[in-house]
């Protein structure tokens, strides 16, 4: 069977990983990059022995056997580079989070929809082995009621980190610790904990000079009564400390810790089940990946999508909620539709 052709459209830091994942997944093959900076996506074209180009639409003119097209550019651009991909008939992958402002993401899959593509959303710690394994024991039911989920957040970044791109800390083109370092753990919890109901929030900028904030605690409440605690900021020091999920219910709990919610910390449960029960099967592949496979697979049929444009929306609107919240001072029910606007006061 033809390999499925991919081509990059951003060449920055996370374009490594999905470089490494099309290298790596059977059916994948990377045949071209696109950075609006000439020499960099010369660089990397260069090292990879594929053409470079600097426009979206000059790519796809030129090298018209491309199937799937990753857009990793900053997260205010997603929007206009997917629905540009879309109009060439072309699948589209876009890094987390999908975009920033509900408006655009419902933009993005309606775009898609109407070229008949398919959209997917990285959300690559879905696939890390602890989480699957988490996973399969809320299909199980084995938490019974669930009590309380908990993500906490603890990351490193200084003001260099920042100042390296003059997107970094924008309310228009990043958004701050919710949006960039938490959004995958969010996805996580309510991946696990299903629909939230409300949230309440409180945000801070403490130890860098950026529009957004660096800090925040969140309170949700979940449909199913459970509650739900974020806990999340780039101002830990000196160095990254975690990120991690914790789910609670009245027959179990489970913690998934480690940098990128990558350690089984805690799994404990009532009843007979052994650990040797419980351990998780061997996987060929995970993160990016795991993602990169699931892409391929589903375009040929194979599989379903694990984050489509639907699912990668769910947990977009949820920090949306929780902006609203924070410009507030209130707590924001959902479902939620979030004004044009995104910016907040952070404190």
């Amino acid at each position: 069977m033809t390999d499925l052709e991919f081509a990059l459209v951003g060449c920055g830091h996370v374009a490594i990983k999905h470089i490494e994942a099309i290298t790596r997944v059977l059916g994948a093959r990377l045949a071209a990059v696109c950075d609006i900076n000439s020499a960099r996506a010369k660089a990397f074209g260069d090292r990879l022995d594929v053409p470079a180009f600097t426009e979206i639409d000059a790519m796809l003119r030129a090298v018209p056997s491309i199937s799937v097209v990753s857009v990793l550019t900053p997260t205010g651009y997603h929007a206009e580079h997917a629905i540009q991909i879309a109009a060439h008939r072309k699948h589209v992958v876009v890094e987390k989070p999908m975009a920033l402002r509900l408006d655009d993401a419902d933009a993005m899959i309606a775009a898609c929809e109407r070229a008949n593509v398919r959209l997917f959303v990285v959300k690559q710690s879905r696939y890390n082995a602890p989480v699957q394994r988490l996973r399969r024991a809320v299909d199980a039911g084995r938490f019974g009621k669930f009590v309380m989920g908990t993500v906490r957040v603890r990351r490193c970044r200084r003001q260099d980190y920042y100042d390296r791109d003059d997107w970094r800390g924008t309310w228009e083109l990043d958004g701050g610790v919710l949006a960039n370092q938490a959004s995958h753990h969010i996805d996580l919890l309510t991946w696990m904990m299903g629909d939230v109901t409300s949230v309440y929030a409180k945000a801070a900028r403490q130890l860098v000079d950026i529009e957004t904030e660096d800090t925040a605690a969140v309170l949700l409440q979940f449909a199913n009564g459970a509650l739900g605690i974020i806990e999340a900021t780039t101002a830990a020091r000196p160095t990254d400390l975690e990120g991690s999920v914790s789910i609670l219910g009245e027959h179990g709990s489970v913690v998934i810790g480690g940098q990128s919610a990558d350690e089984l910390v805690a799994w404990r449960f009532e009843g007979p089940e052994s650990e040797a029960h419980d351990a998780a099967e061997s996987r060929p592949l995970e993160g990016h990946h795991a993602f990169i496979d699931n892409v391929v697979r589903t375009i040929r049929g194979e599989t379903t999508a694990l984050v489509d444009g639907d699912e990668g929306r769910r947990s977009l609107e949820v920090i949306n909620a929780i902006y609203e919240s924070v410009r507030s001072g209130r707590e924001v029910a959902l479902p939620y539709r979030s004004p044009r606007a995104l910016a907040v006061s952070a404190g």
